[in-house]
């Protein structure tokens, strides 16, 4: 196994894993443990967990509501390191590691980034996905070598292009970034009653920046409206809570509204436990790792770490992921501020999650027979492959895409993304079984190529040896494929962007290349530049965003590149231009235009290089909406037979679309339908995603149906307070970006508060 501390992306006091499995679940057969009733399986979770807190002396119990718990070696409970890493499979963390050289827990499925697999716009290979990466995690977790409960997924939406870490989450539109969320939790997790794994949404509330502009992520105080907070902020965190019901919330280093997140009893009780009633299974909350003492160092809101350490278990934290002394859980004890109701709330929380995961069921969970031969199987492979094909989003194409003839073509593979295995995981990875690059793709093809590096950094002039070398090997080549872009993960996590541009030895690269009258293909990685120069070029024949593809994004350019498949994704966030920086800082957290912010995200910013949702293919397709979605509707109607708890999740008449292939080539069609209107207490100016579905395999000349599911959540809007609120109005259903077709209907009658939104 390669190894490199660069892999743990600036996560402190991470040691290189050992080939010995650390972790061990406890013996129930055997010792003091098996007499504590937490053994008994006849018993309802919060019962045994109660039971082994009720065991615990207050020492043990001081010593197990930090990440690296110590157990309590008296009673036979082991040392347990909550600290596990999922993002796109299973990664290096202080509670996993990965065994070296050959054998089992080598390695594990590199799935592509989140915001590209949210780029394919398909929640069923979400879902499918995730249960990949419960199923390889929970056998980590079985043979020793990892937790059973991973800090993912990051469900922060995706707001400002500069943001170091967006790449982890599904993008900028929270209904994109709440249906990934229902989805991945529903994979890694499984049935609630008995989880595969724990699940954990992270970073609540209002983390989108690491480093910039004077601030950091550990003294930002997050300044937000009611409205905009209930709309935007807290969404995605109402979905893995009040919905889906996961097993851990991660809170955030920063502040929201003058109080750090870990510290807030409005976030983390009256809106998380009372508001959204998640307490129904004791989920547990952890801190981000420094956060506690991020509340008396750079908050300033309590005097010392001791007092921030107490603040945060009285607000219902459970959890001090901390580095070293991070927290002052001993300071907090002998001066009186941490009370024994506190910890043993804390510690029963915790304990109840992993008694839903089965620790302390020894052979009674199924989930404990999972082993290495559940792991690295084929269809794990096809669908790491799968879902880079379908999340690539094709940008620009005069026709030059597909290859008309790859085998008979002489390629040149340009830039420092054509054969660099380890640029193609991107953040929070561990190592996977193999890195197909494009170089090793086109040799599998037997294709004819050169290829040559290039430049990689932001601010770097290429040297002249790279220019030469590059116009060398495109010497005798008629088709140029220049792979680059902006390799963010090489630094770190706490780095954020200040430019938008491309970087600009890379482009002058790009210019020379353009010159050569010979067909040239961009191959965009990372994340998104403003593209404006090159479709200024002429030369620039087509362009493919393909992010960071994980451990198949070789292959996955080349189906593409060649024509085995069409491409099929769609922008999950907006392309912006490169000015933008200059118009609204990234510590502004405001989305709707004001005197001094032009707006945020597709719906309040329009002037886009590249809007939300935008993606070609290689055909085209006509959509049509079935004329029998009813044009009016009763608002007092919507909710009649529908015993859901929360009146947002009722549904909405589903809407029916008909998709027919009008070109040449088979390929997937992504419906999305967007809402636009006049309703509310003020008009809507700019379309919102409200539903959408994939079609797949679509031949030429062929029809297929989509039936697009919504409910009253996602056509109602939020006002001033907060509430959710089904407005009546006119309302207009677009379909695909650009729009394709569209219909109105009307909601007729009074408005329908649906959600009321606690105010502080």
């Amino acid at each position: 196994m390669r190894y490199s501390p660069a892999v743990l992306l600036g996560v402190a006091g991470v040691s290189v894993a050992q080939n010995a499995a650390f972790q061990s679940y406890p013996d129930c057969k055997n010792g003091l443990l098996a007499k504590i009733k937490v053994c008994d399986v006849t018993l309802s979770p919060p019962e045994r967990a109660a039971a082994l807190v009720a065991a615990l002396t207050n020492e043990e119990k001081l010593q197990n509501i930090i990440s690296k718990s110590k157990g309590a070696p008296r009673i036979g409970l082991p040392a347990y390191n909550w600290w596990g890493e999922a993002l796109h499979g299973v990664a290096y963390a202080p509670g996993t590691q990965f065994h070296f050289g050959p054998g089992p827990f080598n390695s594990s499925t590199s799935f592509p980034m989140p915001v590209l697999m949210a780029a394919a716009f398909d929640d069923e290979l979400i879902e499918k996905i995730g249960e990949v990466i419960g199923i390889e995690g929970r056998a980590w977790g079985n043979a020793g070598f990892s937790a059973i409960d991973y800090w993912t997924p990051n469900v922060n939406p995706f707001k400002d292009p500069r943001w170091g870490r967006g790449s982890e989450t599904p993008g900028e539109d929270i209904l994109r970034v709440k249906r990934y969320a229902e989805y991945m939790i529903r994979g890694l997790e499984g049935p609630l009653e008995q989880r595969r794994v724990v699940a954990t949404c992270k970073h609540y509330a209002g983390n989108d920046f690491e480093d910039w502009g004077g601030h950091t992520r550990h003294d930002f105080d997050v300044v937000v409206s009611t409205q905009d907070l209930a709309e935007y902020y807290m969404m995605p965190f109402q979905q893995c809570t009040r919905d889906s019901k996961v097993g851990s919330i991660m809170c955030a280093y920063n502040a929201v509204n003058g109080v750090p997140s870990c510290a807030s009893p409005y976030l983390l009780q009256t809106i998380l436990r009372e508001h959204w009633g998640w307490t129904d299974h004791n989920n547990y909350i952890t801190s981000d790792c420094e956060a506690v003492l991020d509340v008396s160092l750079n908050h300033k809101y309590a005097k010392t770490n001791a007092e921030g350490t107490a603040m945060c278990f009285d607000a219902g934290m459970d959890l001090s992921c901390e580095y070293e002394g991070s927290s002052d859980i001993p300071g907090a004890w002998s001066q009186g501020l941490l009370k024994v109701p506190t910890l043993d709330r804390a510690l029963k929380r915790l304990y109840e999650g992993l008694v839903r995961v089965g620790y302390f069921d020894n052979d009674h969970s199924a989930y404990n027979s999972i082993s290495w031969d559940a792991v690295n199987q084929p269809s794990a492979q096809a669908l790491a492959l799968q879902v880079a094909v379908e999340g690539t989003v094709l940008l620009k194409n005069d026709g030059a895409l597909p290859l008309k003839d790859p085998k008979s073509s002489n390629l040149a593979l340009i830039g420092f993304w054509a054969n660099n295995g380890k640029a193609l995981s991107g953040g929070y990875s561990g190592t996977p079984a193999f890195t197909h690059t494009p170089v090793y793709a086109a040799t599998q093809l037997g294709l004819n190529f050169t290829t040559a590096w290039g430049p990689v950094l932001q601010d770097s002039t290429a040297p002249d040896n790279w220019t030469t070398n590059a116009l060398a090997a495109v010497s005798t080549a008629d088709t140029i494929l220049y792979f680059g872009g902006l390799d963010t993960t090489a630094a770190g996590e706490t780095k954020d962007r200040y430019s938008l541009a491309w970087p600009a030895a890379q482009l002058t690269l790009i210019k020379q290349l353009s010159q050569l009258k010979k067909t040239l293909i961009i191959i965009q990685m990372g994340d998104q530049l403003d593209d404006t120069p090159l479709l200024s070029l002429p030369g620039v024949n087509a362009i493919l965003w393909a992010n960071w593809p994980g451990q198949d994004g070789g292959p996955a350019v080349f189906q593409l590149l060649t024509g085995q498949k069409s491409p099929s994704g769609r922008l999950p966030v907006s392309q912006y231009p490169a000015n933008y920086t200059e118009l609204v800082p990234v510590t502004e957290m405001a989305l709707r235009p004001s005197a001094t912010s032009p707006g945020r995200t597709y719906r309040w910013y329009p002037n886009t290089i590249f809007p939300f949702g935008f993606g070609l293919s290689y055909t085209t397709f006509s959509p049509t909406i079935a004329s029998s979605f009813p044009k009016t509707l009763q608002i007092a109607d919507l909710t009649k037979g529908c015993t859901n708890k929360h009146k947002d999740t009722c549904p909405f008449p589903s809407l029916p679309v008909t998709v027919k292939n009008t070109g040449n080539h088979t390929a997937d069609y992504v419906v999305l339908a967007f809402l636009k209107g006049e309703y509310g207490p003020k008009p809507y100016p700019i379309k919102t995603l409200s539903s959408y579905a994939r079609v797949r395999d679509l031949k030429p000349g062929e029809e297929k149906k989509a039936d697009l599911k919504w409910n009253l959540g996602d056509v109602a809007r939020h006002d001033e307070m907060g509430n959710t609120v089904l407005y009546p109005g006119r309302y207009t259903v677009l379909v695909d970006e650009p729009t394709r077709t569209e219909v109105m209907f009307e909601l007729v009658g009074e408005e329908l508060v649906l959600d009321i939104w606690p105010q502080k």
